[in-house]
C-alpha cells in the first residue's frame, strides 16, 4: 500500500512463495502465540469476522503490517501507523496522497502481490491485514506470524471493509466519525454542482490507461464509481455494460465510446505503452463532446484508482468539486 495487464486492481495467480521461513518466521510465530495466550488470560483480545472465518486479535493492536493500499488506507484514517506495508509493483514508496509525516518509518515488506515473509515475521506483528482476493494462498503462511483479517475483495466494497479493519484495530468510534464526516463532505459536493437533480443529469466517466492492457472505461462495481454515486453523478450506458461490473476495455479506435459530460482519466505505466500518447493525440478523441468542451480532466492515478479508502475519498471529492464547478 498496483506496468501489468491488471495490476494494481486485478486478479491474478500468487506465487506461492517460499514455505519454510526459517527461524525469524519460527520466532514470530511463537511470539504471536504466547503473546495471544497472555491477552487472553486478560480478556485483551475479541473475534473478527472475516473472510477466512472467525479471528481472534488483540482489542488494541500495537505492531499492525498492512499488505495493501486500502488497509493502509484504512490505518492510516484511523491515526494508526502500521509498522510495515507492502508497495504496489509500479512505484517505490507509499501512495503520494497520504501524508507524509503519517507513513514515514513505515518498513516496506516487499511488492504487494509477493510480499516477504521474512521481512513481515521480523516486525513481530500483532495483526496483519489484507484481502483474500490478494493473498488467500499466503494464509497459512501469514496466520503463523500474527492473526491476519481478510476481507473477500477490494475495491468497490471499500466501506464495509473499512468497518472489519476498524473492528480489528479496535477503531470503530473513529471509524463512525470517519464516515459521518465523508457523508457530509458528498451531500456539500452534491449540492455545490447544483443539485441532486443537475448532478444525476451530468454523466461521468472514468477512463484509465493501463500499460499492457486496453484502455478501461470504468464500471460501477469499483471503488471510483461509489464517489461518483455518492455525490449523486448520472453514468452513461457504456459504464453499465462494463465486465463483471469493473471495466468495459476498448481499443484507441474506439475510445469515442467513452464520451460523456465529464471524462476523468488517469494513467497507469509509462504513457506510451499505456496508448495514452496515441489515443489522447488522435482525432477520434479530440473530436469527442467532453474533450471540445474542455471537461476532461487528468487525475493522479495513484489517488483515485489505487488509493481506496476514507482519505483518498476525501481529496477525490475536492477534486471533483473543483472540476466539475469550474467556469
Amino acid at each position: 500500500m498496483t506496468a501489468k495487464p491488471r495490476s494494481p486492481h486485478r486478479y491474478r495467480a500468487l506465487s506461492a512463495g517460499a514455505l519454510a521461513l526459517g527461524g525469524a518466521l519460527a520466532l514470530s510465530a511463537c511470539g504471536s502465540s504466547d503473546s495471544g495466550k497472555e491477552d487472553a488470560r486478560s480478556g485483551g483480545t475479541h473475534v473478527v469476522k472475516t473472510a477466512m472465518g472467525d479471528v481472534q486479535v488483540p482489542v488494541a493492536p500495537k505492531r499492525v503490517v498492512v499488505l495493501d493500499t486500502a488497509e493502509l488506507d484504512s490505518a492510516i484514517t484511523l491515526g494508526v501507523r502500521p509498522v510495515g506495508s507492502t508497495h504496489v509493483e509500479a512505484s517505490s514508496g507509499y501512495p503520494g496522497y497520504l501524508p507524509k509525516d503519517k507513513v514515514s518509518g513505515i518498513k516496506d515488506v516487499g511488492e504487494m502481490l509477493n510480499p516477504n515473509m521474512e521481512a513481515i515475521a521480523a516486525l513481530k506483528p500483532d495483526i496483519i491485514l489484507t484481502s483474500k482476493i490478494r493473498h488467500a494462498a499466503k494464509y497459512e503462511q501469514l496466520k503463523q506470524i500474527a492473526p491476519t483479517v481478510m476481507t473477500e475483495n477490494t475495491g468497490h466494497p471499500w466501506k464495509e471493509n473499512f468497518q472489519v479493519h476498524a473492528d480489528a484495530l479496535g477503531k470503530k468510534a473513529e471509524a463512525k466519525k470517519v464516515v459521518s464526516a465523508y457523508d457530509a463532505h458528498a451531500e456539500r459536493v452534491t449540492t455545490a454542482v447544483g443539485g441532486p437533480a443537475k448532478a444525476k443529469a451530468t454523466e461521468v466517466n472514468v477512463v484509465r490507461f493501463v500499460e499492457g492492457a486496453d484502455i478501461r472505461i470504468y464500471g460501477e462495481q469499483t471503488y471510483v464509481a461509489t464517489l461518483l454515486k455518492d455525490v449523486g453523478l448520472g453514468r452513461p450506458a457504456i459504464a453499465a455494460k462494463a465486465k463483471d461490473g469493473f471495466s468495459y476495455d476498448v481499443s484507441p479506435e474506439r475510445i469515442d465510446l467513452a464520451d460523456a459530460d465529464v471524462i476523468f482519466r488517469s494513467t497507469y505505466g509509462d504513457p506510451k505503452k499505456s496508448k495514452q500518447t496515441q489515443t489522447v493525440g488522435s482525432g477520434l478523441w479530440k473530436n469527442m463532446d467532453a474533450v471540445k468542451k474542455g471537461n476532461v480532466h487528468t487525475v493522479d492515478d495513484e489517488l483515485w484508482i489505487q488509493g481506496i479508502g476514507y482519505t483518498a475519498a476525501n481529496k477525490i471529492l475536492d477534486e471533483m468539486r473543483q472540476a466539475l464547478t469550474k467556469k
